[in-house]
């Protein structure tokens, strides 16, 4: 019932989107028939338009599964059966969920072959479609030695950073890792920190902080143990968004505002063909309560910008009503 006092819903809706698909991602939701009962809430209290992606992101995630199973049976029909590893995709439907920079980082080598052994199989059944391989948004389970054999949960890029050290003759550098890997600097730091630096260090480093600087170096912990078999790694938080990220995310959703002002006042004036400003203002902010609460001063730039584009004019003699241009 909170929700519906809400006056920008649609930004309710993107932080939202970003925390279930966190929960999704990872396999963290706790209760499926949940996360699907709030959605239908949000469904009934602001319609279709208002849930589509993210029904979307759950019909991804249901898909994946099956193409999971698949793409098991298809190995196993290889002459060569053995993939070293695991590999679980999801496959994501641009739009339906929030977006991340694609990174072009190095993955390890059975990584990469097994990727390239799914995409082949995916693209073989989906012809025309393009895969691009989120790394920013996956996990892995890796068995890990030490003074005995642990399964470790850790997000991808530590899990890249973790594996370098199997062939590592000795310490690595900062910069190395960088190299070996490509992940980009601050995530790189952010990992290595949970590594190296917080309350279980799978590695060592040198010198000792909680920091990592550019010139630092890291090495396997042989000391390290653990009580638990089974157990995970997160990764670092990142800082607060600052001032002006703030401001940049609120530029970005007045941006992504502006196209539903548009059709709003077209849908409006293409039903009442002539219409007096200030109603014309009450309507559209009527209409797009649901979503967010409209800037009446917005609302007037966007009219003149159909105006513009000949989609409305002012009616001759009297500037203050407008005509729908057909």
């Amino acid at each position: 019932q909170m929700f519906r006092f809400l006056q920008e819903k649609d930004l309710f809706e993107r932080y939202y989107k970003q925390h279930l698909a966190k929960r999704l991602l990872a396999d963290r939701s706790q209760s499926e028939d949940l996360e699907r009962k709030v959605i239908q809430m949000l469904k009934a209290e602001c319609g279709y338009q208002f849930t589509a992606k993210l029904e979307g992101m759950f019909k991804d995630i249901n898909t994946s599964r099956d193409l999971h199973g698949a793409f098991r049976q298809h190995v196993q029909q290889l002459p060569d059966s053995s993939l070293g590893i695991d590999l679980q995709v999801k496959v994501l439907t641009t739009g339906y969920w929030p977006t991340q920079p694609v990174v072009q980082c190095q993955l390890p080598p059975v990584v990469e072959a097994a990727c390239e052994l799914f995409k082949r199989f995916y693209l073989a059944q989906h012809n025309g479609r393009q895969l691009t391989w989120q790394t920013t948004m996956g996990n892995a389970d890796v068995k890990a030695k030490y003074d005995k054999t642990y399964q470790v949960s850790m997000p991808s890029y530590h899990m890249m950073v973790v594996l370098l050290f199997n062939d590592a003759g000795g310490p690595l550098k900062f910069g190395d890792v960088a190299a070996a890997t490509r992940i980009p600097t601050a995530d790189l730091k952010r990992a290595l920190q949970s590594l190296a630096c917080g309350h279980l260090k799978l590695l060592l480093k040198e010198p000792k902080g909680k920091d990592v600087a550019d010139d630092d170096a890291f090495s396997f912990n042989a000391k390290f143990t653990h009580k638990m078999i089974k157990f995970k790694v997160a990764s670092v938080a990142a800082s607060r968004e600052t001032n002006e990220e703030v401001q940049a995310s609120r530029n970005k959703m007045n941006e992504d505002r502006n196209p539903q002002i548009d059709a709003a006042i077209v849908r409006i004036m293409k039903t009442r063909r002539v219409m007096e400003h200030n109603l014309l203002i009450a309507e559209v902010t009527k209409q797009l309560t649901q979503r967010f609460s409209p800037n009446p001063l917005v609302i007037k730039k966007r009219i003149e910008g159909l105006i513009d584009r000949d989609f409305l004019q002012r009616q001759p003699g009297n500037m203050k009503t407008y005509e729908y241009l057909a």
